[in-house]
């Protein structure tokens, strides 16, 4: 069965994501980069699996820790385009930069409003 990705924005943007990191560490292959570009393809592509495998767990809390290792990953992820953005010796790409700071947003926007929601405050 597949999940449909235009239904679930998150899903949707992490596996657009997906595709551009791989685009991306075939330029950093074509470079010779390949520790970096092997660190970014398992990072960046983990993002959406992780997304992904919160789709079918069994409880709440599993799917909030599933979400929590995708927002590692995109953590990771991150640092590590900082890394290429920042040094001469890399390619840069904003791009990618930029849709990831969206994924990051999106991940801590769900994981938040999911921990309120299963703790909510009694007055």
């Amino acid at each position: 069965m597949r999940i449909d990705q235009a239904s679930n924005p998150v899903l949707e943007k992490s596996f657009r994501f997906s595709l551009a990191v791989i685009e991306f560490s075939q330029e950093l292959v074509s470079r010779k980069k390949y520790r970096m570009a092997d660190q970014i393809f398992r990072s960046g592509t983990s993002i959406g699996a992780n997304i992904r495998e919160s789709q079918n767990t069994d409880s709440r809390s599993d799917f909030i820790r599933k979400l929590k290792v995708a927002a590692k990953e995109a953590d990771e992820t991150a640092y590590r385009l900082e890394l290429c953005n920042s040094s001469p010796h890399y390619p840069g790409n904003d791009q990618l930069a930029s849709e990831l700071h969206e994924i990051i947003k999106i991940l801590s926007k769900i994981i938040g409003t999911l921990k309120r929601n299963a703790n909510p405050r009694r007055e």
